[in-house]
């Protein structure tokens, strides 16, 4: 793909590094790591560098547009924030890291939303009809979900928007068209009914040999090439899964737990979000592992609960990183080894340097730019007990 500079670049909170050769942005990224281990007074050499995304454009198989403006009393726009704004919406339909048809849908919705007259649900008075667009594919089964989602503030008309969708050229074939009912005045898109207007409510991934089935309100790695070499990094970090009790917290869909499972005696998922925790059962009943057990529960919680003391642990929390009391409870247990995946270089060294006083030694730290163009940097810590 040939790259562009996007045209709503200097405003859109999207992307971080637009006009940046893909070497300087990748000798950021490690700099940022490097930084964080040296400022929590961690042995630099334990470093090993950071690996390049396998793509570096049209990687992203999710993404949720909002409704709104970007001026005040300014026409309908369907797309991203703009910097450092919680109102302001721009149009992003010439975005290059989504697959081209994320932005032949935003289009044909946003054209469909005018032709309609429809409003846009306003964030600070909280009245209006449309609030989001979300995109779902699965990368390897070329499969998209697509969601709507509105107010009840008056009719939207379903048949029309279906119509309009089905109607789209399409790279990928659509497993579901969706029209999700908000009326929280939160920014969160919380499901209050969900209506299937065609198709069912989640699509089909692959990865690793595995096959998942990702709801449309799923967690799920947003890069599956990259998300996938780093879930074989991690798990090839272990000395030995045969005959193991394996956790794996902050699970979302599952997918490190059942790769796990392929050589573990047993793995357990646990993962606050219930239809992640549903998605995961059922993928597992779909992959022939009986061996999987899944807790739909705060990890501080379920690790109360369960009785099978681990061997290994491996945790993969969100950017808000691991709760004090639920990484106490983890270090408790004294297994030989931890495998830490982070999102959040920050809260990342502030746990190793807090494993470090519970006897953790950390062995080795990879990096890894699984989000060209953006902040984002994830990384992997392979923890040792001392």
């Amino acid at each position: 793909m040939e790259y562009k500079i996007c045209p709503i670049h200097e405003e859109c909170g999207g992307c971080s590094y637009q006009g940046v050769a893909y070497e300087d942005q990748l000798k950021n990224k490690e700099g940022e790591v490097r930084g964080a281990i040296r400022a929590a007074g961690l042995d630099p050499n334990i470093f090993l560098g950071i690996k390049a995304c396998p793509e570096v454009f049209s990687y992203r198989d999710k993404m949720e547009y909002t409704f709104g403006n970007a001026q005040k009393e300014g026409p309908i726009e369907l797309g991203l924030h703009k910097k450092k704004s919680f109102i302001s919406i721009l149009t992003a339909d010439q975005c290059q890291l989504v697959p081209d048809d994320f932005n032949k849908i935003l289009s044909a919705t946003l054209e469909f939303v005018k032709e309609k007259g429809y409003t846009f649900f306003h964030k600070k008075f909280h009245y209006g009809l449309m609030r989001s667009l979300v995109i779902r594919k699965g990368f390897r089964t070329n499969e998209l979900l697509i969601n709507i989602v509105t107010t009840t503030e008056s009719e939207f008309d379903e048949d029309a928007f279906l119509k309009m969708i089905l109607g789209l050229e399409l790279d990928a074939k659509i497993a579901g068209v969706l029209h999700t009912i908000n009326n929280n005045i939160s920014d969160v898109i919380q499901c209050e009914e969900l209506r299937i207007l065609y198709g069912r409510n989640y699509y089909e991934e692959e990865i690793m040999g595995l096959r998942f089935k990702v709801g449309a309100f799923s967690f799920f790695q947003t890069n599956v090439a990259a998300a996938e070499r780093l879930y074989k990094d991690a798990i090839s970090l272990i000395d030995d899964l045969n005959g193991k009790v394996v956790y794996d917290l902050y699970c979302g869909t599952g997918t490190i737990t059942q790769a796990m499972a392929l050589k573990a005696k047993k793995a357990i998922g646990v993962e606050i979000v219930e239809e992640a925790i549903e998605t995961a059962r059922e993928s597992a009943r779909i992959n022939g592992l009986s061996n999987c057990e899944f807790i739909a529960d705060d990890v501080q919680n379920a690790l109360a609960g369960i009785e099978e003391k681990p061997d290994v642990i491996v945790v993969d929390p969100p950017r808000s990183g691991i709760f004090p009391k639920a990484l106490m409870q983890i270090l408790g247990y004294g297994v030989k080894q931890i495998i830490y995946i982070s999102c959040n270089p920050k809260t990342f060294v502030e746990t190793l340097r807090a494993a470090k006083m519970a006897r953790y030694e950390t062995k080795q730290i990879t990096a890894y730019d699984n989000f060209p163009y953006t902040k984002h940097t994830e990384a992997i810590a392979l923890l040792e007990r001392k």
